[in-house]
């Protein structure tokens, strides 16, 4: 008797629970989509965001280029002049523009790229919200004629595993993107250890050199000057 009365009792609070969630299975779905719509505008900001620094960054690589053209020219005025120490001067700032073209031009296209990454989950996810708001009109209707009908909103059970899903695919989406911002971190480390054994094999004679240099620079201008001459 005592485990019938358990039994009953564990069954009772089932009950409730079920027709709680039931009662409340569209405006926890509201509350759902307004916490959607807010991650789709944070997605929105970081795409703008993405698409800004792209573009600032192609504004900058055009700057450092005319001066370095502008500098050329001037330098190679000052040897025909006669002025090497000016020409050697203005050697040393275009050698150091021109390493931070390279610079420049890696950010933009690592802007240009998230920014063409961002866009293409952003369009799904839009397209996945659209789908959800649909499906929330509908089960709205639904919900109206069963009130309709019966005096309570009763409590569908493809109604939960929907929920379900959705939390779960929301779990999936961030999880994912928290292995992708590992991976991504993981081949930066591994890309500037790279760079740094690079430079020191490159300080030490070892293999041809990556930047561009001050000598290297003013022999370029001593020969356009010797050739224009």
């Amino acid at each position: 008797m005592f485990k019938t009365i358990v039994t009953l009792f564990r069954g009772a609070a089932a009950e409730a629970q079920d027709n709680l969630a039931g009662r409340n299975a569209v405006r926890i779905l509201d509350q759902q989509i307004r916490d959607a719509r807010a991650g789709l505008e944070q997605g929105r900001r970081a795409l703008a965001v993405a698409i800004a620094q792209d573009r600032a960054e192609a504004r900058r690589l055009g700057d450092v280029r005319r001066r370095i053209a502008d500098l050329d020219e001037r330098a190679i005025e000052a040897l025909r002049g006669g002025r090497d120490d000016l020409a050697g001067e203005a050697a040393v700032e275009i050698a150091n523009l021109e390493n931070d073209t390279a610079a420049i031009a890696a950010a933009q296209a690592t802007f240009a790229e998230e920014a063409a990454r961002l866009r293409t989950k952003l369009a799904a996810a839009e397209r996945r919200f659209l789908e959800i708001e649909r499906g929330r009109r509908i089960t709205a209707a639904a919900e109206t004629v069963n009130k309709l009908k019966c005096g309570y909103a009763a409590a569908a059970p493809g109604t939960a595993l929907a929920d379900a899903e959705k939390t779960l695919a929301r779990l999936r989406e961030r999880q994912t993107h928290q292995d992708d911002v590992d991976l991504e971190l993981e081949a930066l480390d591994a890309e500037a250890r790279s760079a740094a054994a690079t430079e020191r094999l490159e300080a030490a004679g070892f293999g041809p050199p990556t930047r561009t240099t001050a000598q290297d620079v003013l022999a370029r201008l001593k020969t356009r000057a010797a050739q224009a001459a």
